[in-house]
């Protein structure tokens, strides 16, 4: 197979999140920990940094592996979803795995996965912990997918584990509390290995401070530590949180001694995360006069941030590009919208993708009002029809939204 029947057969033959939602998701690390044994465990070899979260987990992430770029080391970057190729999951230095690595893994092992059921989450982080043990990176920044004391990433044991934020999302599979949800996200403490906890609230702390308690692990609360934030690159208001996250997290490297990271390397990697990475769809520009921001927010934390900061700029008419998928509770993400905008709903490109029509019935009970669009590409084009020069036009509601964009 070539690299696109490849990664259709991932897509097609096995379950994905990403595309079927709860159908998707592994109840146990059986799977995993079976196809590490097969990869001879290639995630022993590798130096990480573990990093969870219901938000902000993808840039903190980046944050990081830029850091660590500019104090030169050779650092592997495993996030997801992806935006337009899968192989943006899987990076080192910022590059994307190569299609033949890609190719040549999933021929080796095809059978194998086939006959054991792996899912396309398990199988991509098999490839991940074996191209980064092969090219003997010098540390890798391991992305939880979904939750945490479940998830496939889960057969780590880190330098540092990270917890970014707590909020109520993907419920059907970790729990209608933050409490419930913050114990899910917690498994990925590990013995006597520090944990930093970026945002943490009175429900969810205790939390935290017993996981870290059972397992002797210090416990480091970033929000409470951190004084001064340095700029990024990265200028959606939500970072300011992730910085603050990354750099106490730097700090805890840098006393374990195995990495030296100066403040000028911390300093020059928040400034440059989108150039050393090529992170996209957070609070980017894709235009001026109207100006033009996509962000992949897509619950009731992030979204309500996002949503602020439109109404901190300065413009004459509002545009909002709207789409979701079908597990979002609408109820709780459609009040933080602004009544006063024209809205230009439409389904993104996705099995899971809300029908328009639902999405905009529910929009007007809650007097968000617009048209209903084909498809995203549709909805943007009137968007940016319709705008002035003095206009603003957001598109948001879903990662699968942004990736349907022209963001380069």
């Amino acid at each position: 197979m070539n690299y696109q029947e490849t990664t259709n057969w991932m897509f097609n033959q096995l379950p994905m999140y990403q595309l079927q939602g709860a159908s998707a998701y592994k109840e146990d690390l059986t799977n995993i920990k079976v196809l590490a044994a097969h990869l001879d465990n290639p995630q022993n070899s590798l130096k990480c940094i573990h990093v969870a979260g219901t938000n902000g987990k993808g840039s903190t992430s980046h944050m990081l592996s830029s850091v660590l770029q500019e104090a030169g080391y050779k650092v592997g970057l495993y996030t997801s979803p992806h935006l337009k190729d899968f192989r943006e999951r899987i990076k080192i230095n910022g590059d994307d795995i190569s299609e033949d690595f890609v190719i040549e893994f999933i021929a080796k092992h095809k059978a194998f996965f086939e006959a054991n059921d792996m899912s396309f989450f398990e199988m991509s982080v098999g490839l991940a912990f074996d191209y980064f043990a092969s090219k003997k990176v010098d540390i890798a920044i391991i992305e939880v997918g979904l939750g945490g004391r479940l998830d496939a990433t889960n057969i780590i044991t880190p330098l540092v584990s990270v917890i970014t934020n707590i909020d109520l999302d993907h419920m059907q599979f970790l729990g209608n509390t933050p409490r419930e949800i913050a114990g899910e996200k917690a498994g990925i403490i590990k013995p006597n290995v520090p944990v930093v906890i970026g945002e943490y609230t009175p429900e969810t702390q205790p939390v935290f401070l017993a996981k870290a308690t059972e397992n002797k692990a210090k416990i480091y609360f970033a929000s409470d530590l951190i004084s001064e934030v340095f700029p990024s690159d990265l200028i959606g208001d939500y970072q300011f949180h992730n910085k603050k996250t990354v750099q106490q997290t730097i700090a805890v490297l840098n006393a374990q001694n195995e990495f030296k990271i100066s403040s000028a390397n911390l300093k020059t990697g928040l400034l440059n995360v989108s150039k050393n990475t090529s992170l996209q769809g957070r609070w980017q520009q894709l235009g001026e006069n109207p100006k033009i921001i996509c962000d992949t927010a897509h619950n009731k934390h992030g979204l309500a941030i996002v949503i602020k900061q439109i109404q901190e700029e300065i413009f004459e008419n509002l545009h909002i590009v709207l789409g979701v998928v079908n597990d979002k509770d609408l109820d709780l993400i459609l009040p933080l919208f602004p009544k006063k905008a024209q809205y230009y709903f439409c389904r993104p490109d996705s099995s899971r993708g809300l029908p328009t029509e639902i999405l905009k019935e529910a929009a007007e009970k809650h007097d968000l009002i617009g048209e209903k669009y084909d498809s995203v590409e549709d909805a943007f084009t009137a968007a940016k029809k319709n705008a002035r020069q003095n206009d603003f036009i957001y598109v948001g509601g879903s990662t699968f939204v942004v990736a349907e964009l022209p963001l380069n």
